[in-house]
């Protein structure tokens, strides 16, 4: 008995050993032996015999040859509806009938003239709207009259002091409404407060308006007939012109040269 290291740990062992006294590792290993099996198979017969082939050729030849048989059939039948048919449309074509009667001889045409209808301007309908003119003048206490210049005329529905009194406006105190509209005309910073609630309710029975030119005179179109008040404050320096009357609007023009209105002053004491 031979002696010998184990590979792992180096430790001696016995030869005919199996595993290693002192690590465990196998010593001697069995080689693993491989099997090999051999299948032999033999060649087997196809199972379509030879005979078969030659009767499946037979068959194709039979159905080829009666195909071509239909198809030359259908192509002369299809020929021959061909020439009957262009036969009969040649038949079909007739002559047309020739008219026995005599042809009428040429008649030459005839002129006629005909009178122009008169008639007369038709008139132009009425207008039914109505287009004021206004020419407004303003006359200071001292000097001629001069144009209301840069002037805002209103056609009210209503007077103007009607207006503010429904309105429920407060007038400057120790003023009339009248002459609270003049005073906050030539001071607007100082009774912008009147000033606004008085145009308010102007503004609300306003149905039209117009600005004077550098002459006094303002255009207001379209304006429907009726009975109106024509209401507008002038300042004029340290004054104001009121102009508050009633005025009818017919339908088309309207020229209103309005008498030169007269400036009030303002005292000292109202300022």
């Amino acid at each position: 008995m031979s002696l010998f290291n184990c590979p792992e740990c180096g430790h001696e062992n016995s030869d005919i050993a199996v595993a290693c006294a002192n690590c465990g590792r196998p010593i001697h290993t069995p080689v693993p032996v491989v099997e090999r099996r051999v299948v032999v198979t033999e060649p087997r017969e196809s199972g379509v015999p030879p005979w078969a082939f030659v009767a499946m050729g037979v068959v194709a030849i039979m159905v080829i040859g009666l195909l071509f048989f239909m198809v030359r059939n259908n192509s002369e039948q299809g020929n021959t509806n061909i020439n009957v048919n262009t036969a009969g449309k040649r038949t079909a074509v007739t002559e047309p009938a020739r008219s026995s009667e005599p042809q009428p001889a040429n008649v030459p045409a005839q002129t006629t003239t005909v009178p122009g209808t008169s008639t007369s301007v038709p008139n132009a309908p009425l207008p039914d709207k109505g287009t004021v003119i206004i020419n407004a003048k303003v006359a200071p206490v001292n000097g001629s009259p001069q144009p209301a210049r840069v002037t805002r005329f209103y056609l009210l529905d209503q007077d103007v002091e009607m207006i503010l009194s429904e309105a429920r406006v407060e007038p400057i105190e120790g003023n009339t409404l009248a002459g609270s509209l003049g005073l906050a005309a030539v001071y607007p910073e100082r009774y912008g407060e009147f000033q606004r609630a008085a145009m308010r309710a102007i503004g609300a029975h306003a149905k039209y308006s117009g600005t004077t030119s550098g002459t006094g005179a303002a255009n207001l179109a379209g304006v429907a007939p009726n009975e109106y008040y024509l209401f507008a404050v002038s300042r004029v320096g340290r004054g104001f012109a009121l102009c508050n009357q009633p005025v009818s609007v017919v339908a088309g023009d309207n020229i209103m040269n309005l008498s030169p209105q007269s400036v009030t002053e303002i005292s000292a004491t109202s300022e």
